[in-house]
């Protein structure tokens, strides 16, 4: 989904150039066919889309030269009555004009959501399917065959592939025959192959474009963090390579190999805004942990008795006023920090144990020096107060334990008391003299020990709650994942928890290394292309022979090109385990794009077109699967410069900016076709008047928009 500005308007879109006015059309003079087009929210896809096409020269000249009237088809069945062909043909002739710096496409968009309701409103869409509802929609309007008689497919059945290939051409011709056939339409081979009868089916079919795979890595690099059992040890951030299809086990396993901590005493969470948002068990699939999640890797004791459980541990921060509003007129509270998860015994789940486990898991936080300085100080006038012999070092050094606690052995905890009322001040002299009242000597009367410890305030109070953290649950209310918060007094928070020292984390040496993107050449993709695949059971083959479906090995292979070839760059994996978008550099290149190599046919006769290419047009998709943003790069046919259109905004380009990870649609042109640019390419003649980075810029006032109107990413 795209977001709108901050100013209301759409990314790219600005309000100076929406509309053509009179006046913008008498005094602009720009050059033909370098023209935006206003996004109309969510259009990018249409709009990148359009531009590759209008930069497509034997396309463009056919409706600038308005022979597209002569062959307007309002007969046929398959056809929109010629309406797409009208539509498309005004857009081409205002960005043609030379006479408006962007064009608002909005009679264009309403009749492709009109015949395509997959268009209609003003969702994300890809470029590549709109791409190729247009080509069909205009060949199916501008087809010049009224009458599409019925012809019967034949097989092969062993007759010479030239023969075939013939036959197929010509009864694809007899039923279509447009200027979209004539400039996009090519023709491939098909070869079945039955496992069981071996029985071979070859036939020749036509293409549009040709949608051509990217290598698939079968291993994937993770980010992680992992939290250590000791507790002075801060979080370590880790690059791992698992495989792509793996378990989280898997990921346990590869991090247990930089660790030297065992798998079996791993659990695998994803963390967001302070609480744990899922909790992974060791069998599921790594496919549900998307690479932009903030995953945690935590350390497990190893436990003796069998009863244990495993806590998940949130930290609260306790408002100063009740929230008599939520209608408990309990006290607000926040969550901060990272969460953490515990393994303990199921019998030390009493408030007492739960409360010196937790102290001692989070002292490297703690700040002692209020204490410690409170503690000197009543030094002169009292005895210090020692704890049980029980208590860690660090349980000494603040205060612990609270004589309220419950000793059950129920991890369902008792809800907290919640504090008696009493003025501010009666607040603030109690926590001083709780939080630095110093303890009586061990050999004291009982008595006094037990007033002293009465007067000795807890850092924090411990409180069941579900799984978000926010609701406080009661004893009878279970659950497979038992979830605890400690609370925190905003006062008590500030002066011994070190929020700054939580909440730092070291990087692994694995963190050093220079991630290399992958980088894959056209031609392998164009050789994976035509290798052998088997079919997908969702997609069997009738073998004639055996008289029913069969999962056949199906080969593809490239028989003759058209003049101009729409490459799809198959970025969108979908698979059984996976969804992603691949984001492979794809090296292709800028000139001479040789097919000699590729084409079955490996002899040409004379009259038959070479297979040489050039580059005219790129469609870009930057962004994943659920949100991006669409762009292209295109060469202008009469001057020969590169240009980027972004919506409204159009640039000057350079050749070595437009391979990138983001190019998704390529056409080429057949180089026997392309015809010398008739004006000077601006790039190298005398600097133009205006800013050469902003060919759209009509205004001075348009700079206070801004980049971030036009690179900021559609996003949900």
């Amino acid at each position: 989904m795209e977001t709108r500005n901050a100013d209301g308007t759409w990314p790219s879109s600005r309000p100076q150039i929406m509309r053509n006015s009179v006046e913008d059309q008498d005094s602009y003079r720009g050059q033909p066919g370098v023209c935006g087009l206003t996004n109309l929210g969510n259009t990018c896809f249409m709009n990148s889309a359009l531009q590759c096409l209008s930069n497509t020269p034997p396309l463009t000249e056919y409706f600038l030269q308005s022979s597209y009237l002569e062959e307007l088809n309002f007969t046929n069945p398959l056809g929109m009555k010629g309406e797409i062909a009208e539509a498309y043909a005004d857009v081409i002739k205002q960005m043609w004009s030379g006479r408006h710096y962007s064009v608002v496409p909005r009679v264009f968009k309403t009749k492709v959501g009109h015949f395509a309701s997959q268009f209609l409103g003003y969702q994300q869409h890809d470029s590549q399917e709109l791409l190729s509802f247009l080509l069909d929609g205009l060949h199916e309007d501008l087809n010049r065959v009224k009458n599409k008689e019925y012809i019967e497919l034949r097989d092969a059945d062993g007759r010479p592939d030239q023969e075939v290939a013939e036959e197929a051409w010509r009864n694809h011709r007899r039923r279509n025959d447009s200027v979209i056939v004539d400039t996009f339409h090519g023709l491939f081979k098909s070869t079945l192959v039955c496992p069981e009868c071996h029985k071979v089916s070859v036939t020749f079919d036509p293409f549009c474009y040709l949608s051509i795979p990217l290598p698939v890595s079968k291993e994937r690099v993770m980010e992680v963090f992992f939290v250590s059992l000791d507790p002075h040890a801060k979080p370590v951030q880790h690059r791992v390579v698992v495989p792509k299809a793996g378990k989280v086990s898997d990921l346990c396993l590869a991090l247990s190999e930089m660790t030297a901590v065992p798998p079996t005493q791993m659990v695998v969470a994803d963390v967001f805004n302070h609480r744990f948002y899922r909790i992974y068990s060791d069998d599921e699939s790594l496919s549900c942990i998307l690479d932009r999640d903030d995953i945690f890797v935590y350390e497990l004791s190893v436990l003796e008795e069998q009863d244990q459980v495993l806590l998940a541990l949130y930290l609260r921060e306790r408002s100063h006023y009740r929230d008599y509003g939520s209608g408990s007129s309990s006290y607000g509270t926040t969550l901060f920090g990272h969460p953490l998860l515990l393994n303990v015994r199921r019998s030390s789940c009493s408030q007492e144990e739960l409360y010196n486990l937790f102290l001692q898991r989070l002292q490297p936080s703690l700040d002692r020096g209020d204490t410690e300085t409170c503690t000197e100080s009543h030094n002169q006038t009292e005895p210090r107060c020692i704890t049980d012999a029980s208590s860690t070092p660090a349980d000494n050094a603040i205060p612990s334990g609270d004589s309220t606690r419950s000793a059950d052995a129920n991890v369902d905890l008792e809800p907290a008391a919640e504090p008696s009322e009493s003025t501010e001040e009666e607040k603030e002299e109690n926590k001083q003299e709780e939080a630095c009242s110093p303890s009586p000597p061990p050999n004291e009367q009982p008595a006094k020990r037990r007033a002293c410890h009465k007067r000795r305030k807890s850092l924090f109070t411990i409180q069941a709650v579900n799984s978000n953290g926010t609701t406080e649950r009661g004893t009878g209310e279970g659950g497979t994942q038992p979830y605890v918060a400690i609370d925190w007094d905003p006062d008590m928070k500030k002066r011994f928890y070190n929020e700054n020292e939580a909440e730092k984390y070291v990087k692994h040496s694995s963190m050093e290394v220079p991630q290399q993107q992958a980088t894959v050449q056209l031609q392998e993709c164009i050789e994976l292309f035509t290798t052998v695949e088997t079919l997908e059971e969702e997609n069997p083959w009738y073998c004639p022979v055996c008289k029913k479906h069969q999962l056949a090995t199906k080969k593809l292979d490239l028989w003759s090109l058209p003049e101009v070839l729409i490459i799809h760059l198959k970025r969108f994996s979908y698979t059984k385990f996976t969804r992603e978008k691949l984001d492979s550099i794809v090296e292709f290149p800028l000139r001479d794009l040789d097919f000699s190599g590729c084409l079955l046919r490996k002899s040409l006769s004379n009259g038959e077109p070479p297979s040489c290419y050039d580059l005219i047009a790129v469609s870009n998709h930057y962004g994943g699967l659920r949100d991006g943003h669409y762009t292209s790069y295109a060469m202008n046919k009469d001057n020969g410069q590169w240009y980027y259109f972004d919506d409204s905004k159009v640039t000057f380009a350079t050749e070595d900016q437009i391979v990138t990870n983001a190019a998704y649609v390529l056409f080429y042109h057949r180089q026997d076709k392309m015809r010398k640019p008739t004006l000077a390419n601006p790039s190298t003649g005398p600097a133009p008047s205006r800013s050469a980075n902003d060919i759209t810029s009509c205004k001075d006032d348009d700079a206070e928009l801004g980049a971030a109107s036009y690179v900021t990413m559609e996003t949900d």
